[in-house]
């Protein structure tokens, strides 16, 4: 029987071209032999299992080829060649820097690399795990990595770059690998399966190469282990699962679709069995996350190409994605993610992921209410407009017309009582006592005034939401449309009743310091008396709404509201027995006459 050998050693590339995952590697490197460039040391970087060694021995094979190909690429029929897969060839030393990493193993180093070599052009020093050389072992190697012989070529491997001192950086050239990609690796698993006679699934080859993280290695030594699990030599999804112990996709879409359809018991049953199956509570939302980070993927035709899933699971998933809204997807996304973050912090673990569950599937009728309240609001804005704003008919009035004046701030849809509180803004008003505005009375019937004998006590809302929703929307500026209210004369009293209604519904405390701080009416402008900048800011967000408010409820159009910073004169300070003296002084001269009578002088 012959010996077994792994898949990792038995397909282990040996030409550039059969590198799997590293084309931006292997394309430089064939182009710097092919020009002649090689440099003196070289330090491929990456994580594990994606090649470094191998490049850096096929590079080393390559370069002391005597025959190359047209491609680049070693002939494998020279003695250098024949001597390299025998794995006898002297001009190509490997060092493990794991196990070699003291002074004196660098010095014994130095001291072969003296000597040049005795067939073929180059000497080349594999030095794997680099990064384990002490400080001490790097210092003595600097010398002789800046100058080598001509006939030197230094090749550094490691997985952990930033370990290395800086000094030993800045003398190599620097080739960082990558994670190879999940297509990559399935793919070339496919081929060694192929040439094994294996039967291989399509979705247990990509679960492999999920698993793998990027490694080649890795996804090797798994595919062996299952191979062997096997007695028919196949490989099936459910023996991937069982062996690699991963939770099938399947659970992750029975758990979305009763998360979906807001079953909190068909939730917590499916996670209870996932338990009872030696799962951690931590693999699963880790899990779930990525389930639903692919779902959102699925959404846009544009990010599908993000989902490294085999075929027939990638129909499952556009499937399911037609079924998720997206503010769903982002909510239980985020939900997910704070039970990630708090799982292990957490007292009670299992406790916190059914919580999170159990939040999830709530998820659709939170989404659904929040759009039913969006909808009911803008119907009832409608509907407040519509009572707000009626069609304008004619309307006589059952008395007969007379010189009244509207009473209270009329409106086209009722009228607002007396009060007779005391109210609780005071601004200090001149107002001349006769009516403002020019236009004359006339004696016919008006439909917008009421007879004061027959007032009624129904109060009009102060508060719609139409005046709250084009608070955003209008803004004070000095092109502002006009609206014709008319002309119609009215009180100081009816001006005050307006203003303070106007203040009930404000709600900010700079908007209300600027109503409480009164105003002057004259020649139908409102003057309002500033400190600063900023309250004449904050009036001029809010000018226009006040007008719209006050020439609507008070029917005159004629209404303008303008505001005067006035400068505060300084406080004067007193400190001294004299300063306090000339200051009562000042405003008592008396004090002056009483000293010079009484004869007093000032005690500093």
């Amino acid at each position: 029987m012959d010996q077994f050998i792994v898949s990792a050693r038995k397909y282990r590339p040996s030409t550039f071209d059969t590198v799997v995952g590293q084309s931006h590697i292997t394309t430089t490197l064939k182009n710097a032999i092919r020009q002649q460039q090689l440099a003196q040391a070289f330090l491929f970087c990456g994580p594990r299992g994606v090649g470094k060694t191998t490049c850096a021995r096929i590079l080393a094979k390559t370069i002391n080829c005597q025959n190359l190909t047209p491609e680049t690429e070693p002939c494998n029929e020279c003695d250098s060649c024949r001597s390299f897969n025998a794995s006898a060839s002297f001009n190509i030393h490997e060092l493990d820097a794991a196990s070699n990493n003291s002074v004196d193993d660098i010095r014994n180093l130095v001291d072969q690399v003296r000597y040049p070599p005795q067939s073929g052009k180059y000497k080349i020093y594999i030095i794997d795990e680099v990064h384990m050389l002490s400080n001490a072992a790097f210092n003595a190697f600097l010398k002789t990595l800046e100058e080598p012989p001509s006939y030197a070529i230094f090749i550094l491997a490691t997985t952990e770059k930033h370990k290395i001192i800086p000094t030993i950086l800045s003398r190599c050239q620097i080739f960082d690998f990558n994670r190879i990609g999940v297509n990559d690796i399935a793919s070339h698993l496919g081929n060694i399966a192929g040439k094994e006679s294996i039967r291989a699934e399509e979705e247990a080859l990509q679960l492999i190469a999920q698993k793998a993280d990027g490694g080649l290695r890795d996804a090797l030594s798994m595919f062996d282990l299952i191979t062997t699990f096997s007695t028919d030599r196949s490989i099936s999804y459910k023996n991937t699962i069982d062996n690699l112990h991963i939770l099938d996709y399947d659970y992750y879409f029975r758990m979305t679709e009763s998360l979906l359809n807001e079953s909190i018991p068909q939730a917590l049953l499916i996670f209870n069995e996932i338990l009872q199956k030696g799962f951690d509570g931590h693999q699963f939302m880790v899990g779930l996350c990525e389930h639903l980070r692919n779902l959102l993927v699925c959404k846009d035709p544009a990010t599908v190409t993000l989902l490294q899933v085999a075929g027939n699971v990638q129909k499952k998933y556009l499937a399911q994605s037609g079924q998720a809204s997206v503010s769903f997807l982002l909510s239980a996304l985020n939900q997910g993610n704070q039970c990630d973050l708090n799982y292990k912090t957490s007292k009670n673990q299992r406790l916190l992921v059914e919580l999170t569950l159990m939040k999830m599937a709530h998820i659709p009728s939170a989404i659904d209410m929040t759009r039913a309240v969006q909808n009911g609001s803008a119907d009832l804005k409608k509907k407040l407009d519509t009572v707000e704003n009626p069609p304008k008919t004619e309307q006589k009035s059952p008395l007969a017309g007379g010189n009244q004046p509207p009473v209270n701030g009329s409106t086209s849809h009722g009228t607002v009582s007396d009060i007779k509180t005391t109210p609780s803004i005071t601004p200090n008003t001149t107002i001349p006592t006769q009516s403002v505005g020019t236009t004359p009375v006339s004696n016919q019937p008006n439909p917008n005034r009421t007879n004061p004998a027959l007032k009624t006590h129904k109060l009009t809302p102060s508060i719609s939401l139409s005046n709250l929703s084009d608070t955003s929307e209008k803004k004070a500026d000095d092109t502002e449309t006009v609206i014709n209210y008319g002309n119609e004369p009215f009180t100081p009293d009816q001006l005050l009743r307006q203003w303070q209604a106007f203040a009930k519904t404000r709600s900010y405390p700079t908007e209300l310091l600027i109503l409480n701080r009164g105003y002057e009416f004259q020649n139908g402008t409102i003057m309002l008396k500033l400190e600063n900048q900023i309250q004449l800011t904050q009036l001029n967000e809010f000018r226009y709404e006040l007008l719209e408010f006050l020439r609507k409820r008070l029917r005159n159009s004629t209404i303008q509201i303008q505001g005067e910073i006035v400068e505060q004169g300084k406080k004067r300070m007193v400190y001294t027995n004299r300063e306090k003296f000339d200051y009562l002084a000042e405003k008592y001269p008396v004090l002056n006459d009483l000293k010079s009578q009484l004869g007093l002088d000032m005690d500093v």
